[in-house]
């Protein structure tokens, strides 16, 4: 029978870690976290907030030269993705892939089909299952990579959620299509939610879930981190930080009623 000893797994290596938030709030920063050399997919061009960083390379299309603003094609997102996936074997030289960020990819994917369109503007009925379709292959493919660490970041929102025993919630999720989403956070080991403690202004990251919060880690035993600490898995059982507010991972009052 074709099996191995499950004490040859390297837990630590190879990690898939999806972390969302708020617009601004410091995810492409996180970068600067990582050890080792980082290579920046730019998926919403916003990469001059890592400028001077050390070990860290950015990829350009390379329809784009040295003094130009944008590193992704985001008027043409799919060719431009299809550029980055032809290279994916120079993956050997990082330690590090970071994607930033997948719901700009969406949006802009979905623009671009609107544009490809009868109408020139709106999507067809057709945009929406080949997204589902297109959305899987590209993050399995990318995700399927050896010997890399993978970070992936997303915006946040607040979608309609429903606990075992009927009570509704509006739960924080990363901001992209149900249907893709689902299969993308089944991926990861590690999806976290950025926040700000409104008190002390520290960053930190949400790690385990709840009916407020979709987060989880099956990396480490941690529930909360600082962001400066939320790449050292396997060290402390639970780091426990005034990054994040005791009140952050609770579900929205507002839209919490019995089913």
């Amino acid at each position: 029978m074709p099996v191995f000893s499950a004490t040859k797994i390297k837990r630590m290596q190879n990690w898939r870690v999806i972390l969302y938030g708020k617009p601004g709030i410091g995810k492409t920063s996180t970068v600067r976290f990582l050890k080792g050399k980082t290579l920046v997919l730019p998926l919403d061009n916003s990469h001059r907030s890592i400028a001077q960083l050390p070990n860290v390379d950015v990829w350009r299309d390379p329809k784009f030269k040295d003094g130009d603003d944008m590193a992704f094609d985001r008027i043409r997102p799919i060719e431009s993705i299809n550029s980055f996936i032809e290279e994916l074997g120079s993956l050997s030289n990082y330690d590090n892939l970071f994607i930033d960020n997948i719901t700009s990819l969406e949006k802009d994917w979905f623009v671009e089909k609107g544009r490809q369109s009868k109408n020139g503007i709106s999507n067809e009925i057709q945009d929406y299952s080949q997204w589902t379709n297109y959305f899987a292959r590209l993050m399995t493919t990318i995700y399927m990579t050896k010997n890399v660490n993978i970070v992936t970041t997303a915006w946040e929102y607040q979608a309609p959620f429903t606990t075992e025993t009927g009570q509704n919630f509006n739960r924080y999720e990363p901001e992209i299509r149900s249907n893709v989403r689902d299969g993308l956070l089944g991926l990861a080991d590690v999806v976290g939610r950025m926040v700000i403690n409104p008190n002390t202004h520290g960053r930190g990251v949400i790690l385990e879930g709840n009916d407020g919060v979709f987060a989880k880690n099956r990396l480490d035993d941690r529930k909360s981190t600082p962001i400066e600490k939320l790449f050292m898995f396997g060290g402390e059982k639970n780091v426990s930080t005034s990054s994040v507010s005791k009140d952050t991972g609770k579900p929205s009052k507002a839209s919490t009623k019995k089913g």
